[in-house]
């Protein structure tokens, strides 16, 4: 069983990655808006990406005896300056996501909480690629600047993402 003090900041990061999810569906829905359709998709994969991870804290908390409690989570932002604008918004989002899983972690430890230490690890190694994914888009429509058709192919190659679920852990 975990500390209550442990249950409370894994359900605070529950709300955090369901937040996550609202904020990337408000991107698909400005993708989509434009007529940016791939990254629309791109933006809708992370939702779902988003959303097991949720749901997989959830069940985490649940399966040691705690007890999952739904906050209420805030409203994203509408609207972005630019396709740069949002993904700069989203690698933003991400590092601060990296902040609080290392917090859990932190915690975990000084509780001496070796199940959730242990469980926390993938979401650690998942943050890496988390942000390594914004950023290289980035620096993608850094590079891009005002050109019109290179915004299309790397629309295009966007939206070649689909959600693929996470194979199970291992013991």
């Amino acid at each position: 069983m975990m500390s209550q003090k442990m249950q409370d900041a894994l359900n605070a990061q529950i709300n955090a990655e369901w937040y996550s999810a609202y904020l990337y569906l408000a991107m698909n829905s400005y993708f989509t808006s434009v007529n940016l359709v791939g990254m629309a998709t791109w933006m809708r994969v992370q939702t779902q990406e988003e959303m097991f991870h949720g749901s997989k804290m959830y069940d985490f908390v649940n399966e040691r005896g705690g007890r999952a409690i739904l906050h209420a989570i805030d409203q994203p932002p509408a609207s972005w300056d630019s396709p740069l604008a949002v993904f700069e918004n989203a690698l933003a989002h991400e590092e601060k996501v990296t902040s609080l899983i290392n917090d859990l972690v932190d915690l975990s430890m000084k509780e001496r909480d070796h199940a959730t230490t242990i469980f926390l690890q993938w979401f650690v190694t998942e943050q890496v690629e988390e942000e390594a994914n914004a950023s290289g888009i980035v620096c993608k429509l850094k590079m891009i600047g005002q050109d019109a058709s290179s915004l299309f192919a790397l629309d295009q190659e966007l939206g070649q993402r689909v959600f693929t679920l996470p194979a199970p852990q291992a013991a």
